[in-house]
């Protein structure tokens, strides 16, 4: 049975259509958000547009990544759950089209083109502790330069997700087309690809985390926060795949295929990346407390306290909320081994992730200083609620629809069998066991 007949239920058409609706809908209020705010100087829905589009580019950039792990191992347990991800990676072409607007901005924005990315416009003001400049005049940005420049930034998203499109299309040609023929050399081929595009996908992984987040306060910057991402994007991808893997189960899809040995390791791997994720986060902040270097503890010192008062601001909060709540809570349940195979318990934790993942891209993409003349330190620091969030729930809500809409197009498609039947792994993973 293919997966077209699988899904082959009542209304699909109509889920298929109201999530084009939504998209149309949460893009198109986007869509207003960023002409208003081109027109009038207002960064807030670029911050909303960005934020929106990588919490679901983070989630695909998690999937490949898994992939292409689980390949490179030849994971016995893993082909039931490999080809959901599979179809997964269908997003990637229409999320690259979502991060277009900001690109086409930047070139042709005119006197705002860096209204994102500041560095874009040389004629911006930028932070100085001792008197007004521009960004063409700050010294951190001259050094720079020679990668900070638009040519060379749009020369980068292009060859990003040219790798992220590139490496999808042959990790689903080398899967699906062994579903038709059972030849053993495309399981070979898979390896081969894998091989080669782990590290292309880990350094495209890691300067588009440089480009798209690390830049929006250019005179910062941390050579772990590529990891940082990593581990973010495995962790969001995980979550997504055993939410996928369990509703699919449930509705009799992958029922006697997807057991609970499967759910274990995958509840597993969540624990995993979760000691990794913070781990990471708090050697990058170490470190940096340590050094106690002006031009790298400023970007903690807006997300703790208010500049212009001493007091701690609301982001402090947020930055308590994701040590306990992205950490502590989740490591703590998954400890369980009956948490991790109970349905329920894991599906909720894997809900509770996915939030904390959007609130963790939120506290590394919104906080900025804002250079207010009148302020007793030159700059204010963007609150926590503001109208970059009311955009940036719009964008989120357009972007996720158009990617679950690719997602279950490829589901429909007559491409490939719900698992993959001709895998010379499949028997070891339909009997998979603890």
């Amino acid at each position: 049975m293919n997966s077209e007949e699988v899904l082959s239920v009542t209304g699909k058409y109509d889920l298929s259509t109201k999530l084009l609706a939504g998209s149309i809908l949460g893009l198109g209020v986007g869509s207003i958000g960023l002409i208003t705010g081109l027109a009038i100087g207002d960064k807030s829905p670029f911050l909303g547009w960005l934020w929106g589009c990588s919490f679901w580019l983070s989630i695909a950039i998690g999937m490949l990544m898994l992939i292409m792990i689980f390949r490179i191992f030849n994971s016995r347990w893993t082909p039931v759950v490999r080809r959901q991800l599979e179809h997964c990676l269908a997003s990637f072409p229409w999320l690259g089209l979502c991060f277009l607007p900001l690109l086409l901005i930047a070139w042709f924005g005119g006197d705002q083109s860096g209204i994102l990315w500041s560095w874009i416009n040389a004629q911006n003001e930028t932070f100085d502790p001792i008197k007004q400049i521009t960004v063409g005049e700050d010294v951190l940005y001259q050094k720079k330069s020679g990668y900070l420049n638009l040519y060379f930034f749009s020369l980068r998203m292009i060859l990003y997700f040219g790798i992220f499109c590139g490496l999808s299309h042959w990790l689903r040609k080398v899967s699906f087309s062994q579903d038709l023929d059972g030849n053993p050399e495309w399981t070979r081929k898979g390896l081969k690809v894998s091989a080669i595009g782990i590290p292309a996908a880990a350094l495209a992984l890691t300067f588009g985390a440089f480009d798209l987040f690390m830049s929006l306060e250019y005179q910062w910057f941390s050579t772990m926060y590529g990891v940082w991402f990593f581990s973010s994007a495995i962790r969001a991808s995980l979550a997504v795949t055993i939410l996928i893997c369990i509703y699919m189960s449930a509705e009799g899809r992958l029922k006697g295929l997807y057991k609970q040995a499967h759910q274990y390791d995958l509840g597993c791997l969540s624990l995993a990346f979760t000691v990794f994720w913070a781990y990471i986060s708090f050697s990058q902040y170490f470190l940096i407390y340590s050094a106690n270097i002006p031009e790298e503890t400023f970007w903690y010192t807006i997300r703790e306290i208010d500049p212009n008062t001493g007091n701690l601001s609301g982001w402090f909060w947020v930055s308590m909320g994701l040590i306990f709540g992205h950490f502590f809570f989740p490591f703590l349940f998954l400890l369980s081994y009956h948490r991790k195979v109970n349905r329920s318990q894991i599906v909720f934790i894997a809900c509770w992730i996915l939030a904390f993942h959007a609130l963790d891209l939120y506290w590394n993409i919104i906080p900025g200083r804002e250079i207010i003349p009148g302020a007793k330190v030159g700059y204010e620091t963007r609150s926590v609620l503001g109208s970059h969030l009311f955009w940036g729930v719009f964008s989120f809500l357009g972007v996720g629809c158009l990617s679950v809409w690719a997602v279950i197009r490829s589901f429909q498609s007559k491409a490939a069998e719900i698992v993959p039947i001709r895998d010379p792994r499949i028997l070891d993973s339909i009997h998979h066991h603890e």
